[in-house]
């Protein structure tokens, strides 16, 4: 079956070649933020990669020096920046990206390098595999911004890492090392930066020589267990817990002074 054109996307970039698909975050100048519009386009490239049966895996990454710097800081708590969604929507937004891409009948894997940070651990954490560099960073410091970790990001990290390392690593906001984050289960491979994409290409190999259909029974498989143990369906209520944090003055005022100590670094 041929593979459609790729549509056009201005925050990331889409492509397929024979039964591998692959989508990029294309913001390099800003570490790939997530902004709604980015997140928009994420849940719309899923459904195209969909349209598209001939392809089995789709690896996603980012471009220039890192996965994704989270979400887009240049626009926290801006409703103008929402693409005219009313704030209920614009806060929904990522939980529907993760719930696309989680969604799939391709497999996909995450590529990950550099920076990755809040919003960009959702992200990875709604792929089917997760590859990283030796040195990426990784960071979930939403509750130091005053909000809480949205997205249904809860539900997947207790399902990945369990509720103990999800505690930790949300309520410090410490960062994390991709060594730890192995050890913890979140990654299911380590290799140098060099080497991410063609250990990427590797298995996105391995698993298109596979066929479709055992490919999709499977994911399914797994994707119903998971939910039915832990389900991110009810997270769809993350969207409201996000908006009261934007308009309380104790968490907003959390969040100023930690975005004042980040820009003078």
């Amino acid at each position: 079956m041929p593979i459609a054109q790729s549509p056009t996307f201005t925050t990331l970039v889409t492509s397929a070649e024979g039964d591998i698909g692959r989508l990029v975050l294309n913001r390099p100048d800003k570490l790939n933020p997530l902004s709604t519009r980015t997140l928009r386009e994420l849940a719309d490239a899923a459904v195209w990669f969909d349209t598209q049966r001939a392809i089995k895996v789709v690896i996603v990454s980012g471009a220039g020096r890192a996965f994704s710097a989270g979400a887009d800081l240049s626009s926290f708590g801006d409703n103008a920046a929402n693409d005219g969604l009313t704030a209920r929507e614009a806060a929904e937004t990522g939980w529907l990206m993760a719930r696309a891409l989680e969604q799939m009948r391709a497999i996909t894997i995450a590529a990950i390098w550099g920076p990755c940070v809040g919003g960009g651990v959702v992200l990875a954490g709604a792929c089917d595999f997760r590859i990283a560099a030796t040195d990426t960073y990784f960071s979930i410091p939403e509750v130091d911004l005053g909000i809480p970790l949205a997205w249904g990001g809860i539900p997947r990290l207790v399902r990945e890492i369990g509720a103990v390392a999800t505690r930790d690593l949300v309520l410090t906001c410490r960062p994390f090392s991709a060594d730890e984050a192995k050890s913890i289960g979140f990654l299911h491979s380590v290799t140098e930066t060099d080497e991410v994409m063609n250990e990427a290409n590797a298995l996105a190999k391995q698993l298109s020589s596979k066929s479709s259909l055992t490919l999709y029974a499977t994911k399914t498989a797994i994707n119903a267990a998971q939910e039915a143990m832990i389900p991110t369906t009810t997270a769809w209520s993350d969207a409201d817990s996000l908006v009261a944090a934007l308009a309380d003055p104790e968490s907003r005022e959390v969040g100023a002074r930690y975005l004042a100590r980040t820009r003078k670094r």
